[in-house]
């Protein structure tokens, strides 16, 4: 009798393990879907940035090195403004040269990614959305409702402040650092390239502070508490980042760079202390039931 039991035992327990396996593998169905989604997004919008290149080149890409910039043209305004001497850019003394033979087109295929990376990055983020959200409970999904267009909000903020702030600052600074006379500063594509999209696509990234703020106080891993104790701290990184992004002495500059992140920072103490309040709210409406 018991050798039947446990013959009983184990077949329900090799249907459950069955069960559990087809769940997996529809899970795994249902993100290869929302892969698929994505890279065809993408694949859009490159083909689109593609068909637009000369612009995406010329207006875009080239931008932070034309002394017409947008930028350039603010600072030289402000400058006579206030009377700051050496504020107007003047010139960005670098020639941008290819050394490979098949780096021009590499050019073209690389930024037509990166822009439709940053053209598609909140469609990425409704398909992170879409597969998350099977698996919310119903208190969930109405806490994190409008996470997609809060964090595409972010991200096209950071990544505007990044392209109009941080890379011209930049690019001004390095390009006018000057060792010796007998050095001419020749820089390959893919590293001026490189520096825009890091600089651009970062900061994005940087702006999502408050969602990963709320993510990690809802998941109880950051409190107000915390992050207000940490504010000297928090303030010391956030100069030493700014200062390594633009690496120049004016302060002028740095405290232009470091300005949005104690504002980023102080948002995330808000969005934390918020999240708190609710959880507290939820327990005594538990407990006086």
């Amino acid at each position: 009798m018991s050798k039947s039991n446990d013959l009983i035992k184990a077949i329900k327990d090799k249907g459950k393990s069955l069960e559990a396996e087809m769940s997996f593998f529809d899970h795994l169905e249902v993100l290869r879907w929302h892969i698929i989604r994505s890279v065809i997004a993408i694949a859009v919008f490159a083909i689109l940035s593609f068909s637009f290149y000369d612009f995406v080149f010329n207006d875009i890409i080239m931008g932070p090195k034309n002394l017409d910039f947008w930028t350039y043209r603010m600072m030289c305004k402000v400058g006579d403004l206030l009377n700051l001497d050496g504020f107007c850019v003047q010139k960005i003394p670098f020639n941008i040269i290819n050394t490979e033979l098949a780096g021009q087109f590499m050019l073209q295929i690389n930024s037509c990614l990166l822009m439709a990376l940053a053209l598609g990055f909140p469609y990425l983020l409704f398909e992170v959305w879409l597969f998350v959200k099977p698996a919310l409970t119903d208190i969930e999904r109405k806490s994190a409702q409008g996470f997609v267009v809060y964090a595409s909000i972010l991200f096209i903020l950071g990544a505007l402040f990044g392209y109009y702030i941080v890379v011209p600052l930049s690019v001004n600074f390095l390009a006018n650092v000057s060792l010796s006379e007998e050095i001419t500063n020749q820089i390959t594509i893919d590293s001026y390239l490189s520096t825009i999209a890091t600089l651009t696509l970062g900061c994005g990234v940087v702006f999502l502070l408050p969602i990963l703020v709320f993510i990690l106080s809802k998941i109880g891993l950051m409190t107000p508490e915390f992050m207000r104790a940490s504010r000297r701290y928090a303030t010391v990184i956030i100069l030493i980042i700014a200062a390594i992004i633009t690496p120049t002495a004016d302060v002028i500059t740095l405290l232009t760079v470091s300005a949005p992140m104690f504002l980023l920072y102080e948002l995330s103490i808000m969005v934390s202390a918020d999240v708190k309040k609710k959880k507290l709210q939820a327990e005594k409406k538990f407990y006086n039931q």
